[in-house]
């Protein structure tokens, strides 16, 4: 009887130990962690309780030292409208209200007049400070209320990425564009509670720590772009598309063994905080709703392809004549030159055309065909951005025709959006394995808990050791052909091409004096930390991506070796081992 009474004393014991836990456990989130959302709305009862103040996740851009920025959050401030049934003197309210503020006195007298709306509002986003010294005045018909709105620190930097919030058809507040309509779900919050069940989220499917984004709950958003990494990106993005004058700049820096992109930019942009007044035709993101037709970036893809097939090795040869024909259409350099018997680097050292046409046809039609899809190219990547358009290979799909595979190892009659491009590139970078581009690391869940997001695994496609010899052939580029070997970093490999492709007319065939300059690289070359890539669209002035890109690129390298302390991987400048 004893044991029986000790057992139970002991199971009731921990029991209330438990119980005791988890109303600690709740204090505290009531009191610092969702405190400042308790006390604005109890702040809001003791001014006005007439509307429910407006609540939105935020999202978090990530220093290098793990740091959180903010890059979507609220802004805190006041609301000021009248009753004007309650109004005892609108001359008098007029007058004390242009003392605190600015105030239009048409607009005033004008909702001053309609004694039958017991709401109008005057003025929005009014500081604490002006808030708090008319709410003080204790005006009659005067009403001051709690408001909050959306804001972007970042302003015209990652304004894409990131969208914003506006009214839909349904006049609710929701995101319109980017991560904000991408994971409106998560970042909305509904009226019924203030920031969810702890208990549910605390006990809810725990043993699956990494989920899917559709299936989190309400949260924050927790990126992997860093501040610093996209302020530079957008100021070398922002010199070239001055410097000439183009239709459209961007770039991509993503980390290839994870696909986390760091930083995401195009120009022109827009101010988010403003969107009202800028131009509708910058919201949507152009690296995931526009496709290109990338020229001589595609080449290291064909000449990894052949390499992995068996169908050439580095050492194989092939004779340059200058020109080709296929199917009655002519294939030539760049400069119409002949170069005789060359090794397949000087395919991607002089960027030959003819040579990368020699590989297709090595390669055959369907080995091509599925070499490129199996890099994701002509689908969507699957990036945590709203609006993605697949990328098209329809010539090499539709077509028997060997003039198709020859202009596609080259980049010409096949179009990708930027982030498809660049999750194809990528293989080289990440021993020919293809991940998934994302923005979003993490959601930080209401109550506290941090919920990692899975991308899947790494697809293979070609073997390490193929993509390893092009990553040979890429750092050669750099070392000794682009811009006559003046931008390399002695104590650093860095893998490279540039890409010039002519822009396609809607009536057919190609323009003669319009064309897409494209550049990638990656570095550390044979343990990469970053894949960069870049364009500019339309340049004026100049014929070659090579004179455009070549040192914003290498800008940016050296920017991140720095910023990240980079070491040196050539031997000569290691450091020695202790």
């Amino acid at each position: 009887m004893r044991a029986a009474l000790r057992l139970r004393l002991r199971v009731i014991a921990a029991l209330i130990m438990v119980v005791a836990f988890l109303l600690i456990a709740r204090l505290y989130f009531v009191q610092i962690v969702d405190g400042e959302e308790y006390s604005l709305r109890a702040e809001r009862q003791y001014v006005s309780a007439s509307r429910t103040i407006y609540d939105r996740g935020s999202i978090y851009f990530t220093r290098k030292d793990g740091t959180q920025l903010s890059g979507a959050a609220l802004g805190t401030g006041f609301l000021v409208a009248i009753d004007p049934s309650k109004l005892k003197n609108a001359d008098q309210v007029y007058e004390t209200l242009t003392t605190h503020f600015e105030l239009e006195e048409e607009e005033f007298r004008t909702a001053a007049a309609k004694t039958n709306d017991p709401y109008e509002v005057l003025a929005r986003r009014v500081s604490e400070e002006t808030g708090r010294a008319i709410s003080d005045l204790d005006i009659p018909g005067v009403i001051i209320e709690r408001e909050r709105w959306r804001i972007y620190p970042a302003e015209d930097r990652a304004a894409q990425t990131v969208g914003f919030v506006a009214y839909d058809n349904d006049n609710d507040l929701a995101g319109r564009f980017g991560l904000e309509r991408y994971y409106d779900d998560v970042l909305s919050r509904s009226n019924t509670g203030l920031f969810g069940n702890f208990f549910a989220e605390l006990f809810a499917n725990l043993d699956d720590a990494v989920g899917n984004a559709n299936h989190a709950r309400s949260g924050n958003l927790v990126t992997a772009i860093e501040p610093v990494v996209l302020e530079k990106l957008d100021q070398v993005l922002s010199n070239v598309h001055a410097k000439y004058g183009s239709a459209e700049t961007g770039g991509i820096i993503m980390n290839p063994k994870t696909g986390e992109i760091i930083a995401l930019q195009t120009v022109p942009s827009f101010d988010p905080n403003v969107f009202a007044k800028e131009d509708s035709e910058y919201f949507g993101n152009p690296v995931v709703e526009r496709r290109y037709e990338f020229g001589s970036i595609v080449k290291p893809l064909t000449m990894a392809s052949g390499i992995d097939a068996g169908v050439i090795t580095a050492n194989t040869t092939y004779n340059d004549t200058g020109t080709i024909t296929l199917n009655s259409k002519t294939i030539s350099n760049f400069d119409g030159k002949a170069r005789g018997v060359v090794p397949m680097q000087e395919i991607l050292s002089q960027s030959l055309n003819t040579g990368v046409s020699f590989i297709a046809g090595k390669l055959g039609h369907e080995r091509f065909r599925d070499y490129f899809e199996k890099l994701g190219m002509g689908a969507e990547t699957g990036i945590d951005l709203p609006s993605e358009i697949p990328g098209t290979i329809d010539n090499i799909l539709k077509s028997p025709r060997d003039v198709e595979y020859a202009t596609a190892s080259f980049g010409q009659g096949i179009a990708q959006t930027p982030v498809e491009m660049i999750k194809a590139l990528g293989a080289l970078a990440n021993d020919g394995k293809v991940v998934t581009p994302h923005i979003v690391r993490s959601i930080r869940l209401e109550s506290g808990i941090t919920k990692d997001l899975s991308w899947g695994s790494p697809e293979e496609v070609y073997d390490a050791e193929s993509v390893e010899e092009v990553t040979r052939m890429l750092v050669n580029v750099v070392d000794h052909s682009l811009a006559g070997g003046t931008v390399a970093i002695p104590e650093m490999s860095v893998a490279a091409k540039t890409g010039t492709a002519q822009i396609s007319a809607p009536s057919g065939g190609y323009y003669d004096d319009r064309y897409f300059h494209s550049f990638f690289g990656y570095f550390p070359a044979y343990e990469p930390k970053f894949i960069i890539l870049l364009y500019t669209r339309e340049p004026r002035g100049v014929r070659y991506a090579s004179e455009t890109l070549t040192h914003p690129f290498m800008e940016l390298t050296n920017f991140l070796i720095s910023y990240y302390a980079i070491p040196p991987d050539r031997v000569e400048y290691a450091e020695p081992e202790e």
